[in-house]
C-alpha cells in the first residue's frame, strides 16, 4: 500500500532507491498508462527538489511526441522527433542530460525559467513509447546519479502499465 513519506536527500542514490520504492507502491495494482503517468509526475514533482516541470510526452506517431500528464506550467503540446531535448532523446534512443539548455542546439523553451533538463525514454519490449521529462530552473541541477535514478523510475512506470500492441 502506498504511503508517501519524506525522503532524506543527503545521499542521492539512497534517495532514488526510496523514491523507487514509493513509486512501486503507488502504481501497484494499476495498469492504466495515463493514470500512472499522472501519479508518477505528481510524486516526482513533489519529492524531487528544484524542479519546475516533471511530466510525460508520448509517441503517438513515429515522428511526433504529444504532451501527457505533467506537473508545472503549461507545456508545448507537440514536439517533432529529433527536435529539442525530448525529440532528440527519442531519435537517439537514449537519455539526455543537459546542464544548460541555453547551450543545447534547437532547445524548445516551453518555460523560459528552465535552465537544465533530463529526458529519459520510456522503453517497453524494445520500442520507445515516449519520454519522462524533468526541467529545473537551476543550471547543472542533474547529474549521472539523477539520470540513473530517473531511468529506474521510468522503468518502474513502464513495467506497471499495460501497453496495447
Amino acid at each position: 500500500m502506498f504511503a508517501e513519506k519524506a525522503i532524506d536527500q543527503t545521499d542521492k542514490a539512497e534517495f532514488y532507491r526510496e523514491l523507487a520504492g514509493q513509486l512501486s507502491a503507488l502504481l501497484e495494482g494499476e495498469s492504466d498508462a495515463i493514470a500512472n503517468a499522472a501519479n508518477t509526475s505528481a510524486l516526482i514533482f513533489q519529492m524531487m527538489p528544484d524542479l519546475n516541470w516533471a511530466g510525460f510526452y508520448f509517441l503517438y506517431s513515429e515522428d511526433e511526441l504529444v504532451v501527457g500528464p505533467f506537473q508545472g506550467k503549461p507545456a508545448c503540446v507537440r514536439i517533432p522527433v529529433g527536435r529539442g531535448v525530448c525529440g532528440s532523446a527519442v531519435a537517439q534512443g537514449s537519455s539526455i542530460l543537459v546542464e544548460d539548455v541555453q547551450a543545447f542546439p534547437g532547445h524548445i523553451a516551453c518555460d523560459a525559467a528552465s535552465r537544465s533538463e533530463l529526458v529519459v525514454p520510456l522503453l517497453h519490449e524494445g520500442r520507445i513509447l515516449g519520454v519522462l521529462d524533468l526541467d529545473s530552473p537551476l543550471p547543472g541541477r542533474f547529474d549521472g546519479v539523477d539520470q540513473a535514478g530517473v531511468e529506474s523510475l521510468a522503468a518502474i512506470y513502464t513495467s506497471a502499465c499495460s501497453w496495447d500492441e
